[in-house]
């Protein structure tokens, strides 16, 4: 049994936090890899700090964000003056505040507030000049399995995984799956597997549209109905029918094409075409 187990047993967990501690040994030694003497790293949800306590060995300096006060009493043994702990929530925490550098973000977030912690940390597509975006080098994610398939889903992917998630995260970045971890690398366990996700961040949107907020408004209408074609989608979230089928015309793309098959690159000459004949 290891250290790692036993500290965590240990430690007051609380599920309203969404609280799961990773354990395995070998995984965290996976997470490590990824961090160079180079880097200032931010983490997020240090928890028990098994993983902090090995990469402030590592890294040029660790920034520590954790709103859970068992857990900031328990990183109080990291004594070193590359080592930051901050008592606040990620989601009210913006990076310019705390060094003026770019940021290796490492993250073990709970299912329930993912997204609301990624359009945080990446701006949501029409968010250009996101403060936060540009201190970010790259992101290393631990998240549930499900949410890993739908960050590094495509058009091709099973339509059920392709969605707004996938579009924001890969709007202004490259996603892909490290490795998955069972859950039994964590403690307590929790009731599915998760996965360790890299989102390497760009210079430059994956798209270039004349109206970023035109585009976002598209791609949420034709992922809010997926039972719906595209045509009736796009309607339903307020786009012109005359306009819709000028622009679906245009594209060459069926009526009863549904959202989910288009990629980002369609989405942006979709948006373009509907703004021209809106």
């Amino acid at each position: 049994m290891s250290d790692y187990f036993l500290r965590a047993k240990l430690f007051k967990t609380k599920k309203r936090l969404g609280q799961n501690f990773l354990v395995d040994e070998s995984v965290i030694n996976r997470i490590v890899e990824e961090v160079t003497p180079e880097d200032t790293v931010l983490e997020i949800g240090p928890g028990a700090g098994f993983v902090t306590e090995n990469i402030v060995n590592k890294a040029k300096k660790v920034y520590a964000v954790e709103i859970d006060e068992d857990a900031i009493e328990a990183l109080a043994h990291i004594r070193t003056n590359r080592f930051c702990l901050i008592h606040n929530d990620i989601l009210k925490t913006n990076l310019k505040d705390l060094e003026d550098t770019t940021f290796k973000v490492v993250a073990n977030i709970p299912y329930y507030i993912t997204s609301p912690i990624l359009a945080h940390l990446l701006g949501e597509i029409d968010d250009l000049n996101n403060e936060n975006r540009k201190r970010i080098s790259e992101i290393i994610l631990m998240v549930q399995w499900e949410v890993a398939q739908r960050l590094v889903a495509n058009e091709n992917s099973p339509s059920k995984q392709y969605g707004l998630l996938s579009i924001l995260t890969q709007f202004n970045a490259e996603v892909e799956l490290i490795q998955k971890v069972g859950r039994r690398s964590f403690y307590p366990a929790p009731k599915v597997d998760s996965a360790l996700v890299r989102i390497k961040i760009n210079d430059t949107p994956r798209v270039t549209v004349s109206d970023y907020t035109f585009l976002k408004r598209v791609v949420k209408a034709c992922f809010a109905t997926r039972r719906k074609n595209i045509k009736n989608s796009l309607i339903n979230g307020g786009f012109d029918k005359a306009a819709v089928a000028k622009a679906l015309a245009a594209l060459n793309i069926s009526e009863n094409t549904r959202g989910e098959t288009l990629a980002i690159e369609d989405f942006a000459k979709l948006s373009e075409e509907l703004k021209n004949n809106g």
